[in-house]
């Protein structure tokens, strides 16, 4: 009778694994990057309509670098992770969202180990970069006309309410979508309110010390002006909130 009761646990510990296993061996569908020429500008409250840490506009310099085409969705998430993603509604072709900052590092760690690929999230520099088409003076991604919003991003003014699939909306002019809208994207660096005073010109990656890390872009529940390539806000990096989500990128060779 043990020997039976042993066998039995483990059947059912393997069954209760197998769909883990699967998933984590299941083949990670394609992630379309695009290519960003690395360059300067002027990064921060370019149009003086922002808040006070986006002061004061200041100059910046990128490298080149890949950065993801569309915000991280759901089915490749499952295919990482071998989770089924916690979200508000959606298929697999919507981002996944509800994903905290400490979720997103595991994520990438394990997609690492599958790929061999150095992934990584954006910096914030890189990601207002990349946001203003290649560093223009874009209010919003893709366009400075809020009248003309509605075709770039999903935001509280036309989503009825919640996040819809990556890519149904206009990229902007380097190819890259929803860089405004549809979900908040993490980005690699820590908050601190006052980093644009002392940030350096070459590749800056944030406070060291701070402990909030930076969201960026506005979401499907968000009023444009969280949209603008400059709005910076924070959560703690446990935090998990519907419309929240994350793009990667990788380093050029």
């Amino acid at each position: 009778m043990p020997c039976c009761r042993t066998v039995a646990l483990l059947l059912l510990a393997a069954g209760l694994c197998a769909p883990m296993a699967r998933a984590a061996s299941a083949p990670i569908p394609e992630i379309p990057l695009v290519h960003v020429t690395g360059g300067c500008f002027e990064m921060g409250d370019t149009f003086s309509d922002g808040g006070s840490d986006e002061k004061p506009v200041h100059r910046v310099c990128v490298d080149d670098f890949y950065l993801g085409k569309y915000e991280v969705t759901r089915e490749i998430w499952q295919a990482v992770t071998g989770d089924k993603p916690e979200s508000v509604a959606g298929g697999g072709s919507y981002p996944v969202e509800k994903v905290s900052w400490n979720d997103v590092r595991t994520f990438i760690t394990l997609l690492r180990d599958r790929t061999g690929k150095n992934w990584r999230l954006p910096t914030e520099a890189e990601w207002e970069y990349a946001a203003r088409s290649g560093g223009k003076k874009e209010r919003f991604s893709g366009t400075d006309n809020q009248e003309r919003l509605a075709d770039y991003a999903w935001s509280a003014e036309n989503s009825d309410g919640h996040v819809h699939p990556v890519g149904e909306k206009t990229p902007n002019a380097l190819g890259i979508h929803d860089m405004g809208g549809n979900v908040w994207e993490w980005v690699q660096d820590r908050y601190d309110r006052d980093y644009y005073r002392q940030s350096p010109v070459s590749n800056p990656t944030g406070d060291p010390f701070g402990v909030n890390r930076i969201i960026r872009g506005g979401s499907a529940l968000a009023s444009a002006g969280f949209l603008r390539c400059s709005y910076r806000d924070y959560l703690a990096p446990d935090v998990k909130r519907p419309a929240v989500g994350f793009r990667l990128a990788i380093d050029s060779p």
